[in-house]
C-alpha cells in the first residue's frame, strides 16, 4: 500500500483533507469504509465497557471486581482513541456508530451470560473473535488507521484473568468445564453468524474488501481462510481455558 500524500481531492473526498493522509484516502468509498469500520468498533469498545461494568457487579470478590473495573475502563480508553479518528476523518462519531447498536444489541441479547463463569467466557471467546475479526480487516486500511484499531483491540487484561478464573472454578468443580464448553460452541456460532452478516451487509465494508486505490481485493477463497483463521484462533482461546471446542 502506498503511504505517499497526494494532492487534496475533489469536493466528493473528505471534508477535511490533509497532505498528511494516504493516496488511499483520495478514493470516498475508502473513505466511508474506514468511517464504517471505526464507528462499528467504537460502538463495541463502548459496548465492552458497559458489559465488563455490568459483568463487575457480579464478581464473586473485591479483587475480581477491581479487575473488571480496570478492564472497562481500558476499553473507555480505546473508544475514545476511536472517537478522535473519527473527529480527524471529519465524521461524526455517534452518526457512525448508530448503525451498529441494533446489531450489537441483538447480539448480546442473544448471549446474555447467566452467572460470573459464563460473563468470563463471553468476554474472552466472543469479544476475542469480533477483535480478530476486525484486525483481519484492518489488513486493508491505511497505517495510521490500521494501528489505531489494533491497539484499540489489544488484549485490556482478560487473557490472562480469565483463564486464571475460569481454570480454577473447573478444578474446584469439573463438571462446569462441560456446561462452559457448550456456552463457548454456542458464542462461536453466534459470533461468526454476526461476522459474516456484518462482511455482506455493510456496502462499504464490502466495498473494501472488493479493494480499490493501492489496494488488493479479498477473494472468495481469501475470505474462506479468513474464517477459518477465526475458527482456529477461537480453538485456541478454548484450550487455554480447559474447554473443548
Amino acid at each position: 500500500m502506498t503511504e505517499s500524500p497526494v494532492p487534496p481531492p475533489s469536493a466528493a473526498g473528505p471534508a477535511r483533507w490533509s497532505p498528511q493522509l494516504p493516496v488511499a484516502f483520495a478514493d470516498p468509498s475508502y473513505v466511508a469504509a474506514v468511517i464504517d469500520l471505526l464507528g462499528a468498533i467504537a460502538y463495541g469498545e463502548i459496548s465492552a465497557f458497559e458489559r465488563l461494568s455490568q459483568d463487575a457487579k457480579m464478581a464473586p470478590t473485591l479483587q475480581d471486581k477491581a479487575e473488571l473495573a480496570r478492564m472497562a475502563t481500558t476499553e473507555f480508553g480505546h473508544f475514545e482513541q476511536l472517537r478522535a479518528r473519527l473527529e480527524e476523518l471529519d465524521a461524526e462519531p455517534f452518526e457512525a456508530m448508530d448503525p451498529f447498536v441494533a446489531a450489537f444489541e441483538s447480539f448480546h441479547a442473544r448471549t446474555a451470560p447467566a452467572d460470573w463463569l459464563e460473563g468470563l467466557v463471553k468476554a474472552h471467546v466472543g469479544d476475542g473473535l469480533a477483535a480478530d475479526f476486525y484486525r483481519e480487516i484492518a489488513m486493508f486500511l491505511d497505517t495510521d488507521t490500521r494501528s489505531i484499531i489494533v491497539e484499540s483491540l489489544a488484549d485490556a487484561g482478560q487473557a490472562a484473568f480469565v483463564v486464571d478464573r475460569v481454570r480454577s472454578a473447573i478444578a474446584a468443580e469439573p463438571r462446569v468445564g462441560g456446561r462452559l464448553a457448550l456456552w463457548g460452541r454456542r458464542l462461536m456460532g453466534e459470533a461468526l453468524s454476526q461476522a459474516q452478516r456484518v462482511a455482506a451487509e455493510r456496502d462499504a465494508r464490502s466495498a473494501l474488501l472488493a479493494g480499490g486505490v493501492d489496494r488488493p481485493a479479498l477473494d472468495l477463497a481469501a475470505i474462506g481462510r479468513l474464517f477459518t483463521r477465526l475458527t482456529e484462533n477461537h480453538a485456541k482461546r478454548m484450550a487455554a481455558l480447559g474447554l473443548a471446542a
